[in-house]
């Protein structure tokens, strides 16, 4: 139920972004960071989950998909984006393009495990076709793989979690902003996250110095 309740949310709140917009669903030419990641990730997840559907694997692909709907693309891509939403331009339809995208690819992916809220969801966002159970299933695309944006975008998510949880260790409130110091070998990779870490880490600014000791 509570994850039925999460995907239906995330269709809403693409709705919310794409209504009134002429939103087509592929993806872009010019993919950000976090576009790069989250497109690779789901990626790695419907070869993965082909793979397990094809050795009878049927819990550990539905473990997966729902991992990276609820976590992935729910809990880290919509509040990755939402600043970019917030702003007119090209840097907001690309990002209103891959939501829709992804989405779209989620419930095809998604269909034969959870049929009817997927139809539902599928009819109401852009497509082709009479249905989602005859949409042409996900398949891995090299082309879609970004390692190197998947890798510093783990770096930047893993150093979130680490903000994350010493605030919560010093039960300092969300409401309250600190700034924040950053020692690593990866500069441009942080520097290029600042506005992740400030909105997901509740950072008031965030320093990047130089550290070859600390990765």
């Amino acid at each position: 139920r509570n994850f039925a309740n999460k995907i239906w949310n995330a269709a809403r709140f693409i709705h919310m972004n794409i209504d009134g917009h002429d939103v087509p669903c592929a993806l872009p030419e010019s993919l950000s960071l976090e576009d790069q990641w989250i497109v690779s990730r789901f990626n790695t997840v419907a070869k993965e989950v082909t793979e397990n559907l094809d050795k009878f694997e049927l819990g550990m692909a539905v473990s997966k998909l729902y991992d990276f709907i609820w976590d992935d693309f729910c809990d880290w891509y919509i509040e990755l984006v939402k600043t970019r939403l917030s702003s007119d331009g090209e840097d907001a339809q690309n990002a209103r393009q891959v939501l829709l995208y992804v989405l779209d690819q989620i419930l095809r992916l998604l269909h034969p495990f959870m049929p009817y809220i997927t139809e539902e969801i599928w009819q109401t966002i852009p497509h082709e076709g009479e249905t989602v159970m005859l949409a042409k299933y996900p398949e891995y695309n090299a082309e879609l793989d970004y390692p190197e944006a998947s890798d510093e975008m783990k770096k930047i998510m893993d150093a979130i979690r680490a903000i994350r949880n010493r605030r919560a260790e010093m039960n300092v409130p969300p409401s309250r902003k600190a700034k924040v110091y950053v020692a690593t070998k990866f500069v441009d990779t942080f520097r290029d996250g600042t506005q992740f870490i400030q909105k997901l880490a509740s950072a008031s600014e965030v320093e990047v110095a130089e550290s070859f000791e600390i990765e």
